[in-house]
């Protein structure tokens, strides 16, 4: 299986989100790479041009109505004169996204890597439009592109599933979540006064959405909903329709195993232990499951 056949076969995997996301924020970074040095090469730059301007979100809102796609397109785009942009974002979304993603489920690791990139997007167009003075980017003649708004928005949002997970920072140190999650809203903040001041308010409106996310998903309410809707209608569009319809009625009464009853407190301060013991990895799927949903209560 070459290349081209692996990369294929992982984006066609069930329940692979992370890997998907990933796959796709360095698949943009090597096309918009081969765009640009070949415009560069060639003395032509009319392509490289209007790709940067396609998928880029402007910071003024009113080039923005014209380009509404760009809420989301930008998301996905990489600086290419910084290499270290694309790898501490990929980097962050694997280790922090693994967290989301075996809590909530693929699903919701999509939904709020993307409405968090929508919210950061939103939080950058505002401060470009209502008058903020002290931003250091003239209005109208910047523009945004990067993850770092979702990757905060699941940074956050896997700091406020488990704030007590523990990782080897730097191999040596071991740091709570919460207090990485803390330190880079702490830098964000910091960089709103500094060159940069457009993308660290994206920064925080993506942080603060990945915290909204979890909190309401944890009382029961799903804010990824609507996206939902909106990317199963979109399937359907694409999906074959079989031919052949079959039906099925289940009359052995409920399968056993339901994982819908909630833990005792004895499991969940087994789990606790377990974790306080050998770390968060060392939990099984069903034994993160069960925290979750002690969570929600």
């Amino acid at each position: 299986m070459n290349l081209l056949d692996e990369i294929k076969w992982e984006l066609k995997k069930r329940d692979n989100a992370l890997v998907k996301l990933i796959l796709i924020n360095i698949l943009v970074f090597v096309i918009m790479g081969i765009i640009h040095v070949v415009s560069l090469l060639s003395g032509n730059t009319i392509v490289m041009d209007f790709v940067d301007n396609f998928v880029s979100l402007p910071s003024s809102f009113w080039e923005f109505i014209y380009k509404p796609w760009t809420i989301i397109t930008y998301a996905f785009v990489h600086s290419l004169q910084d290499i270290f942009h694309i790898l501490f974002n990929m980097l962050n979304l694997y280790w922090f996204g693994r967290i989301v993603a075996d809590l909530v489920g693929s699903k919701k690791l999509i939904s709020l890597y993307v409405l968090g990139g929508i919210s950061a997007g939103v939080v950058y167009l505002l401060m470009f439009n209502i008058g903020v003075d002290y931003l250091n980017i003239p209005k109208g003649h910047s523009s945004l592109i990067g993850a770092s708004g979702a990757v905060y928005a699941i940074i956050v949002g896997a700091a406020t599933l488990s704030p007590g997970y523990i990782v080897n920072l730097f191999f040596t140190w071991q740091v709570k979540i919460v207090y990485i999650a803390a330190a880079v809203i702490f830098i964000s903040f910091l960089g709103t006064v500094g060159g940069n001041a457009g993308g660290n308010f994206a920064h925080l409106g993506g942080a603060l959405f990945g915290y909204i996310f979890i909190k309401q998903l944890q009382r029961g309410n799903d804010l990824g909903k609507p996206f939902y809707l909106f990317t199963d209608w979109v399937s359907k569009l694409f999906k074959k329709r079989s031919p052949i319809k079959v039906s099925y009625r289940n009359t052995t009464g409920s399968a056993s195993g339901n994982t819908s009853v909630s833990p005792d407190q004895k499991e969940i301060d087994d789990i606790l232990d377990k974790i306080s013991r050998s770390g968060y990895e060392s939990l099984s799927k069903e034994e993160k499951q069960k925290l979750f949903k002690a969570s929600q209560k």
